[in-house]
C-alpha cells in the first residue's frame, strides 16, 4: 500500500503503460527471439546508446516500475542479440616442417632456422653435465649396506 501511494495511485496509470508492462513481462517469460534486422541494431554501439536513452526517458516520463522492468528486458535484449562471429579456420595448416609441403614453406623454414639459431651449452650446463650422477652414473659409486631407514608412528600422516 505504501508502494503504490509513493509512486502514486495504479488508476493514474495510462493504457500505454499497461501494454508496455504486459509486452515487457512476455518478453522476459517466453524465449522470443530476436529478428535479425534488430539484432544487427542493437549490438552496436549506438544501439546501446539507444537502449540507455529509453532507459532513462521510461524512468523520467513513466511509471518507475515500467524503467525497471525495461533494464532487464534491454539485457535481455541485449543478451539474445549478440551473435557469436564464425571462426575462420584456414583450410591447409602444414603440419610438418619440410619444404615440400607449399612452395613457401621452404622459405618459411629457412628464416625460422635463421632466428632460432643452435644453442650453445654454457659452462653452467657443462659442469652439471660432467658432474651430475643422475641417468649416467656407474654402479659403482653406490655402496650396498644393511641399512634399512623405518618410520616411526607417523600419527595419521598421508603416504605421498
Amino acid at each position: 500500500m505504501i508502494y503504490i501511494m509513493k509512486f502514486g495511485n495504479i488508476k493514474s496509470v495510462s493504457p500505454i503503460e499497461i501494454v508496455l508492462f504486459v509486452a515487457f513481462v512476455i518478453y522476459l517469460v517466453f524465449p522470443i527471439a530476436t529478428p535479425d534486422v534488430l539484432a544487427n541494431v542493437v549490438d552496436t554501439p549506438l544501439g546501446i546508446i539507444t537502449l540507455f536513452v529509453i532507459t532513462l526517458s521510461l524512468f523520467v516520463y513513466t511509471n518507475p516500475i515500467l524503467g525497471i522492468i525495461y533494464i532487464f528486458v534491454a539485457y535481455e535484449l541485449l543478451r539474445r542479440s549478440h551473435k557469436t562471429v564464425p571462426i575462420n579456420i584456414p583450410s591447409y595448416i602444414p603440419s610438418t616442417p619440410n619444404a615440400s609441403a607449399s612452395p613457401n614453406q621452404a622459405a618459411k623454414n629457412a628464416e625460422m632456422a635463421k632466428m632460432n639459431p643452435p644453442k650453445a651449452t654454457t659452462l653452467e650446463e657443462e659442469v652439471i653435465l660432467k658432474m651430475a650422477p643422475i641417468g649416467h652414473s656407474d654402479q659403482s659409486t653406490y655402496i650396498d649396506t644393511t641399512f634399512k631407514p623405518v618410520s616411526e608412528n607417523t600419527k595419521n600422516a598421508a603416504a605421498v
